[in-house]
Order: structure tokens, then C-alpha cells, then sequence
């Protein structure tokens, strides 16, 4: 999840004024974290929920995404989007935007097989981004997650995304210079993942992935979610964003989530109250 908010906070200023190049500063007085890591936070409760309550998780994603959407608002949503967390009654809007790869981060960190991610990716984005495209995209990142996560190396991730999700037979270098703005999933998550691939460790990832320009703070969501999972976040990043971005709230989140990724067997038969 640190991941995730990591990349979205460092791509957060970006966004509308793309840099095209490696050597910027990871943050400054105009960095904010995004409606990307308000969702990751929405779906890692959401899981947590459905793990101590065996509550519906499907429930429990529109729950949890309405409930911090208008908690925080004015985060970037789109239009749609921001009608769904607002509705009474939401529905599924045959949505492909790539809102449904950025927060599905807690998918793999949280599920114990390959399988699992998948069925937690399908469960949290069907309640919004049920196209296809979004549903495929959503899937792949939990895939990348829990396969990066449990010692799988690129050549074995990229090997897999690329037979089950997409061809990416591209390099950075190849659309640096011409890749442009693009919301949906299928034209972002591809660059995402290759951002990933090409990286030397977590930091060069989101370099990378803000280097291609586009929607730079969810290409740098989508990118440190599967870094976090194979290199790890740095301490010194985690604190930073954690103490210097995210409120009590949200800080209280973070702790109990990564206390159950560290120890899955406190799950069981824990009587700890709902987030």
C-alpha cells in the first residue's frame, strides 16, 4: 500500500505538467497524496473488514470507497466516480479508467494465493469499473503484487502478464517522448508495469514511471504498488509520506494494515474493531 501512496504523492504534481526525464525531486511544497491513494486506503479497509468480519467483500468495497471518498474529497476523482461515491444506490458504471489498477494494491499483499489476489481484485473493482478493460487491469496489478511479493522474479512476472493480461513490447525509451495522457487501463497499465521492469529498485521505479509523462500520480501508484512488493519501500520514503502527508486517520490505516501483512495469523479470531 506504501507503495502506492508513494508514487502517487511523488507523481502528484505531474500530473497536469509532465516531466519527461529522471532527476526531479521527489517532493516538494506542491505534492499531495490523490484520490489514488484515498482508494488503495478504502479497498485496504474494505479487506481488512471482510478478513476479521467475513463480511462481503464486495459490500464492503462500495462501503469503504463511498465512506473516504467523501471523507476526502476533492482528491482528483473523476466525473463518474465522483457521482458513484456520492449515489445512494451505486451501480457498476462499465468503467475502464485506471482508478480500477490503482488501488488494488492490498489484493496481493493480503492474499495467500495467486488465485485469491485475483478473486479480491474482481470482488472490489466489479462494484465500479466493471468493464473488461477495467477489470482486466485491476487483476493484472494484484497479480504482479502477489506474484512479485512471493519471490517471483521480472522475467517470471513480466513472462505471466504478458500471457495472461498484456503485450508490452515496448520500452521506456520507446514512448518517453510521444506517450500521452491516458486514463483508461489498457493505456496505462502497460506503461506501468514496464516502468517496473525496467527499474533498478523502488526509487528508479517511480522515477521511471513519472519519466513517460501521462497521468503521472496513478501511473506512479500503479508502478509502486509492484515495487514495494519485490524491492520493499525504503524506511526513509515510508516515513515521509506517512508523517509528512497522511493524517491521523490515515496513518491509523496504514499500521493496522501492514501489522496483518506481517502477521497474517492475527486475522484469526481477532475481535479488533471495524476500521
Amino acid at each position: 500500500m506504501l507503495g502506492a501512496i508513494c508514487g502517487d504523492i511523488i507523481g502528484s504534481r505531474f500530473e497536469r505538467y509532465n516531466i519527461r526525464r529522471k532527476d526531479f525531486d521527489l517532493f516538494t511544497d506542491f505534492s499531495r497524496f490523490t484520490d489514488d491513494t484515498v482508494m488503495t486506503c478504502a479497498v485496504a479497509a474494505a479487506l481488512l473488514n471482510h478478513l476479521h468480519n467475513h463480511t462481503d467483500l464486495s459490500q464492503d468495497a462500495v462501503r469503504y470507497m463511498q465512506s473516504y471518498g467523501r471523507a476526502f474529497p476533492h482528491r482528483g476523482y473523476g466525473g463518474n466516480f465522483s457521482q458513484w461515491i456520492k449515489s445512494p444506490d451505486p451501480k457498476p458504471y462499465n468503467s475502464f479508467g485506471n482508478g480500477a489498477a490503482m488501488r488494488v494494491s492490498p489484493c496481493g499483499f493480503l492474499a495467500k494465493t495467486l488465485e485469491e489476489a485475483q478473486e479480491y481484485a474482481r470482488q472490489v473493482t466489479k462494484v465500479s469499473h466493471n468493464h473488461p478493460e477495467g477489470m482486466r487491469g485491476a487483476e493484472s496489478i494484484a497479480s504482479a503484487v502477489f506474484l512479485a511479493k512471493t519471490g517471483a522474479s521480472k522475467q517470471e512476472i513480466s513472462k505471466y502478464i504478458n500471457e495472461h493480461y498484456y503485450t508490452i513490447d515496448f520500452t521506456l525509451d520507446d514512448i518517453r517522448y510521444t506517450y500521452e495522457f491516458d486514463v483508461s487501463c489498457q493505456g496505462s497499465v502497460p506503461q506501468a508495469l514496464e516502468a517496473f521492469f525496467e527499474s533498478k529498485n523502488f526509487e528508479d521505479a517511480i522515477r521511471n514511471a513519472i519519466s513517460i509523462g501521462g497521468d503521472s500520480d496513478t501511473i506512479g501508484a500503479i508502478t509502486g504498488s509492484v515495487a514495494e512488493a519485490y524491492y520493499g519501500v525504503p524506511p526513509e520514503l515510508a516515513e515521509k509520506v506517512v508523517n509528512a502527508y497522511l493524517n491521523d486517520f490515515l496513518q491509523k490505516l496504514v499500521t493496522e494494515y501492514y501489522r496483518v501483512v506481517r502477521e497474517p495469523s492475527s486475522i484469526i479470531n481477532d475481535s479488533k474493531p471495524q476500521i
